[in-house]
């Protein structure tokens, strides 16, 4: 079975590894078609294109947006043309959108008596900021001992530094995808069951959706290749991988079904 993986995380946004060590990491694995999909920037972006030409790795530019109708809901964009003024003025705002929420984090904690302040924080984050940056700051500062405990104790809803997300709507997300030539997967869908509103996503341009992915059952997935098939949309793997010292997933790669894979080739690179 072909093994892919269309959602992975450099040190650009919140992973934990250069661009050319995902690829490698990636190519390691066995995967033979590669995006780097950090959130709101695509900075990264051409790095690891290279070395998957090095490599003759298929590979597309990617991106992951999130959205404001929750934390967990995101869209990967695929093929993107990276030249496009408005989709980086987009993605621009986003990240300036991260900065504002991550401040009122940090003051927010602050206010709770947690030892941290900016400079902590925004020296970990050259390109786009994220709540993983804050976890990794609260870890450093000896107030947790990993990043999920970071997020667990003081950083998720109900939490003192919670602060709801300020991305985009969903159908704003997938269309800002569209206009820049883009292909639009929402991400994770398994994890964000609840909110699923594909009549609406597929209007406004949804292309395809991530089932093969780690925490996605063999229900959720069959569930969710029940609804490429009702909706005519893609069905893509990828393994949401931040690097080694992330504390999640260490392999990059997910297996993908000789159908779908194809499918892929004709839509991302027409072959």
């Amino acid at each position: 079975m072909p093994k892919i993986d269309l959602h992975t995380h450099s040190d650009f946004s919140d992973g934990t590894c250069s661009p050319e060590e995902v690829v490698h990491a990636a190519i390691k694995s066995g995967a033979n078609i590669f995006a780097l999909t950090d959130h709101d920037t695509t900075d990264g972006v051409r790095r690891a294109e290279a070395v998957c030409n090095e490599h003759r790795i298929l590979f597309t530019p990617g991106v992951e947006i999130s959205t404001r109708e929750h934390d967990h809901l995101h869209f990967t964009g695929y093929n993107l043309d990276l030249n496009n003024p408005e989709f980086q003025a987009f993605l621009a705002q986003n990240r300036e959108n991260r900065k504002n929420r991550i401040r009122q984090i940090i003051r927010q904690l602050q206010e709770a008596g947690v030892p941290i302040t900016e400079e902590d924080v925004f020296k970990r984050a050259p390109n786009t900021v994220s709540r993983a940056h804050v976890a990794d700051a609260l870890k450093e500062n000896g107030v947790v001992p990993s990043r999920q405990e970071g997020f667990r104790r003081w950083l998720v809803q109900g939490q003192p530094g919670y602060v709801p997300s300020a991305g985009v709507t969903a159908v704003e997300a997938i269309r800002h995808i569209k206009r820049a030539g883009g292909v639009a997967v929402i991400a994770h869908p398994g994890i964000v069951a609840e909110h699923w509103n594909f009549p609406a996503w597929t209007e406004a341009g949804l292309d395809g959706v991530e089932v093969f992915y780690p925490a996605h059952t063999f229900t959720m997935k069959q569930d969710l290749l029940a609804l490429t098939r009702k909706y005519g949309l893609l069905a893509t793997a990828g393994s949401d991988y931040h690097g080694p010292r992330a504390g999640r997933i260490t392999t990059p790669g997910m297996q993908i079904p000789e159908p779908h894979y194809n499918k892929l080739l004709r839509k991302l690179f027409n072959q």
